[in-house]
């Protein structure tokens, strides 16, 4: 009797193994969605919409992009972590990701355990600009001037717990410094507020600095990269200008389910890769403001552990909150 149910076992075990490739060999048979949990028109909106046709024709399937905005990204990353496990549904994760878990006092998931990494397919470097009234022209001037007048700087994001927000919280426990940061509506709204001198320094995607930076209307300080950025060769990194290893970006990563087959991640990744090496593509994305990389998933999860373990600390010395 034992041997016949271990027989029975062994055959339903081939079984599976054998329907679990065949799925994978048909995928994809229906159209792909990417559900981005912003609104339209910011950069990880941008960057799938220049991908979405290359990523069609790679995998014979149309790639439809699906904006699911608010909840610091948390509504539309919820419908990716509850979505069926077999490809049809991804979702855009990028520094949010990473610090959601310190910041909310409740989350919808489980960052570790309800998803699994594709490819990270880009970065978008930030970089240290300041109105020109201000009297500060290089990051240690900045450090030596915010050491000297604690939370006298005032620093303007798109929000509680933005990319630019994180920015300036990391800087500020790298350097034992304190700043004031003041939330906007909007990346816009927080430019403009530099602009008129209500505050001091940003934290600014590069893309929406650039125009600023060339009419000599902000001032650029520093990358905050560990590489400098093409449209800025002569601005330096916060690195190369003495606060050692500070890196921070915007990234951009590909989340499928948790449980989603190993074969149709490997075949989605592969997609992603192909699409960011054509030369086209890597020039709009340059353009967008996107440094495309085209990684593993296993590069991708090293990458988000490290972002777990960074905002970690960080949050709970800048006790940042949005809910």
């Amino acid at each position: 009797m034992k041997k016949i149910l271990q027989s029975r076992w062994i055959c339903t075990f081939i079984s599976s193994f054998f329907i679990f490739f065949a799925h994978a060999e048909e995928y994809p048979s229906k159209p792909i969605k990417i559900i981005v949990p912003f609104a339209p028109g910011g950069s990880n909106d941008v960057v799938m919409r220049l991908l979405a046709p290359s990523l069609s024709e790679e995998l014979g399937q149309n790639v439809i992009v699906e904006n699911r905005p608010g909840g610091g990204a948390t509504i539309g990353m919820d419908l990716v972590a509850k979505s069926k496990p077999d490809g049809y549904t991804l979702g855009v994760a990028n520094t949010a990701f990473g610090a959601n878990p310190f910041v909310m006092s409740k989350m919808p998931f489980d960052t570790n355990k309800d998803f699994a990494p594709v490819c990270l397919v880009g970065k978008v470097p930030l970089v240290v600009v300041v109105n020109p009234a201000f009297p500060i022209r290089s990051i240690k001037e900045l450090i030596d001037y915010a050491k000297k007048n604690p939370e006298v700087i005032n620093y303007g994001s798109a929000g509680n717990a933005s990319a630019p927000h994180l920015a300036g919280a990391l800087f500020e426990y790298s350097t034992n410094t304190k700043l004031t940061h003041i939330p906007y509506k909007s990346g816009g709204e927080a430019t403009a507020a530099l602009l008129g001198n209500i505050t001091q320094l940003q934290f600014a995607a590069v893309p929406s600095a650039i125009q600023q930076i060339k009419s000599n209307r902000l001032i650029p300080l520093a990358v905050t990269t560990l590489d400098r950025d093409e449209s800025l060769p002569d601005t330096p990194t916060i690195d190369q200008s003495g606060l050692k290893d500070y890196d921070m970006a915007d990234w951009i990563g590909i989340m499928a389910p948790a449980g989603t087959p190993e074969p149709i991640i490997r075949k989605l990744n592969e997609a992603f890769v192909k699409a960011l090496a054509k030369p086209e593509n890597r020039i709009n994305l340059s353009k967008a403001g996107a440094r495309p990389i085209g990684s593993t998933p296993e590069e991708l999860k090293n990458l988000i552990q490290k972002e777990l373990t960074t905002w970690q600390k960080v949050v709970k010395a800048a006790n940042i909150k949005i809910n």
